[in-house]
Order: structure tokens, then sequence, then C-alpha cells
């Protein structure tokens, strides 16, 4: 059965739409007027570098929507974790993503034996403890914005059985190193508006 369609006019625009849906948007208007408090509000955006007040770190910059991950704001834990090896040489890793510190992050955590991946997860600033290990694409935005100037770090991205991706922040050179060999972490999480 077709819905009743209703005429409306306003300020001189003319529209048509079906009852059901005036209702619902009737009644959608009326909650969002009675709860101003549920409204979202405007998050002031620190400039990149500056310490984001109730974050854990640093603005590392925007991050557009990639795969399943919706965009947000990259947060720079604020002080190196020391230096640790990336850990399990020799063996396969699901941490394959150059862009997705987090997806790299917990496969790691869910194979064990990844103590940069480890150091990173078990770090927790201003409350929050869903740190990452950045990955590749995600130290490089570091470099870019001059975050981190000097130091070799780990990234969770896997290269190989034998290697994994890190970046040597001096030049922003960017290549492969064995896995048993111990590097930087600085941890890093997202931060969704």
């Amino acid at each position: 059965m077709k819905s009743e369609m209703v005429k409306l006019e306003h300020k001189g625009i003319k529209f048509k739409m079906s009852r059901p849906r005036l209702a619902e948007i009737a009644l959608a208007s009326v909650f969002v007027q009675a709860s101003p408090a549920n409204a979202p509000q405007a998050v002031a955006v620190p400039e990149i570098g500056e310490y984001w007040p109730c974050q854990g770190g640093v603005n590392a910059g925007f991050v557009a929507a990639c795969g399943d991950v919706p965009a947000h704001y990259l947060i720079l834990g604020d002080k190196d974790l020391g230096e640790f090896e990336w850990g399990r040489y020799k063996e396969e890793s699901a941490a394959t993503s150059k862009w997705d510190g987090k997806a790299n992050t917990d496969a790691l955590i869910t194979a064990g034996g990844h103590p940069s991946a480890e150091s990173a997860r078990a770090y927790a600033a201003d409350g929050h403890t869903d740190f990452d290990l950045p990955a590749a694409a995600q130290l490089y935005q570091a470099w870019v914005h001059g975050l981190i100037t000097k130091g070799a770090y780990w990234s969770s991205s896997q290269r190989s059985a034998n290697t994994a991706f890190y970046m040597f922040f001096v030049d922003g050179y960017q290549y492969y190193y064995d896995k048993y060999l111990e590097l930087r972490v600085r941890p890093v999480r997202r931060y969704f508006i």
C-alpha cells in the first residue's frame, strides 16, 4: 500500500513527503531539542606537534579514512619507551598493514613474543590504554611533521619472516631491519572525532 503524501510549504519552498517520514522527522526533532546535552560538541584541535589535553600525547595530524578505519587524528605518545626487539625472528606475522598500526599491534599481541608491540600496548597516558606500535605510514607522518627528529624507530609493519620496517628520523629513511635487533619504540593512538 502506497503511503499518503503530504504537501508542505515553508518560506516559499514547496515539497512533498510521505506521512510516515514526516512523523519520523518530527519525532526526531523533538528528541534533539529535548536533550541538548547529547548534541555533538565542537572539539578544539591543537596545532600539529602541540600536546592534546586529555588525549595522551601530541597531535600528529589528521588521517583520512582508509579501508574500514574512519577518519581520525593520530596522537603520538610524548615519550620514547626504550629500545626493544621487534620479535619472533624467522616467523611470518599477520602484521602486514603499512598504515594500520592498531591492526598490526593486535596481530602481534595475539601471537605473543613481540616486545616492541607489547611495550607500546602497555603504555598509558591521560587514562588512555589504547596505544599501538605505529605502522610504517604512521611513522612517516610523524617524520613529515617534524615530531621526531633523531633515532631509529620500529614500525609494526612486517616486511618478511626475518625483517620489519623501521624509520630513521634524522633523514626520513625508511627501510627494513632484522627482527631480533633492538630499536626505539614510540606509541601512537587514534582519536576519532
